[in-house]
């Protein structure tokens, strides 16, 4: 749906996006994170039209956004990081207005209106001026205006930016809804927007993509290796001892002991080796009670840290 390849763009002296390469597939919500000043706005505006690129190509459902850029534009919907609303007018005139802008035929306006109203959660604003509303309620409006027109591609930069936690989650919520009929990349700063809503990420630092795959998949490339974490009732050594001749085991350690010869276990293996049923079948086999079996992962904070200043070592050195 969305392919972005080698895309480049300088102001200046100064480059804002370098070789950029990424896709987003039909129905996907893709997480483009980054710190403040990584390039994801002007990427987002590259995409949208309103930014030409110095060179690169970028395609939006089968079309080419420089040489085709109205055809682009009637398939997306953009949410910039502030809103572009009118004060002094209602919810619903506001987006009568931006039905007329966007050229929807008068027989359809009414019913655009009222299921972008219904989407965006602003059925008990309608008559509302809009400078009356709340950050969280033009958030929405801005949303609404975006999906008015049912766009394949919603482009949504720093969509929960200055709201409160409890108009985070709704938003959130309303973004996470549009998976499967609409093609979403949502920009960020924010490393829990990203794990709570998208199901791929592409890490962007200093203009240049670092890393794109799925959260967990990030964690077992960077770690190199896979941490299983256990609970088991036994006797400390044989059970060590038990889960370290599992094939594919690297090294196992004691996290924590509880009561009861009962105590959590940390166990790395090979990544090329699936040993959760292995290990269970040796706890089980010997007798011992097994309470828990998790793998556990890096948090995304932990990945975007480790990658971004690796970046930075790259970078200075």
């Amino acid at each position: 749906m969305i392919e972005v390849e080698h895309l480049t763009r300088y102001f200046g002296d100064t480059i804002a996006v370098e070789n950029v390469t990424f896709r987003v597939e039909k129905g996907e919500i893709l997480g483009f994170l980054g710190p403040n000043a990584a390039g994801k706005t002007t990427t987002m505006r590259i995409l949208t039209g309103f930014l030409p690129a110095s060179r690169g190509t970028a395609r939006v459902a089968g079309f080419d956004v420089f040489q085709n850029p109205l055809e682009v534009k009637q398939r997306i919907g953009y949410l910039p990081e502030h809103p572009p609303l009118y004060s002094e007018m209602t919810v619903y005139s506001y987006l009568d207005f931006i039905a007329k802008i966007k050229g929807i035929d008068s027989r359809d306006r009414s019913a655009k209106i009222n299921t972008a109203i219904e989407k965006a959660g602003l059925d008990d604003r309608v008559h509302t001026i809009v400078k009356h509303l709340s950050k969280g309620y033009k958030q929405r409006l801005g949303i609404a205006q975006a999906i008015i027109h049912d766009p394949e591609v919603l482009i949504l930069d720093e969509p929960t930016i200055g709201l409160d936690p409890k108009q985070i989650i709704e938003v959130r919520e309303l973004i996470k809804s549009f998976a499967g009929t609409h093609t979403v990349i949502l920009s960020t700063h924010i490393l829990p927007e990203v794990s709570m809503t998208c199901e791929r990420v592409v890490i962007i630092d200093k203009g240049r993509v670092v890393a794109e795959d799925r959260p967990e998949n990030l964690t077992a490339k960077l770690k190199g290796s896979e941490q299983v974490t256990l609970v088991i009732g036994g006797p400390e050594q044989p059970v060590m001892e038990c889960l370290v001749r599992v094939p594919g085991v690297i090294d196992v350690k004691i996290i924590s002991k509880l009561e009861n010869e009962k105590a959590t276990y940390s166990v790395e293996s090979n990544l090329q080796v699936e040993v959760t049923r292995e290990l269970a079948k040796a706890i089980v086999t010997n007798g011992w009670d097994l309470y828990e079996l998790k793998k556990a992962e890096m948090s995304l904070e932990e990945i975007f840290l480790q990658l971004t200043t690796q970046e930075a070592e790259v970078s200075s050195s």
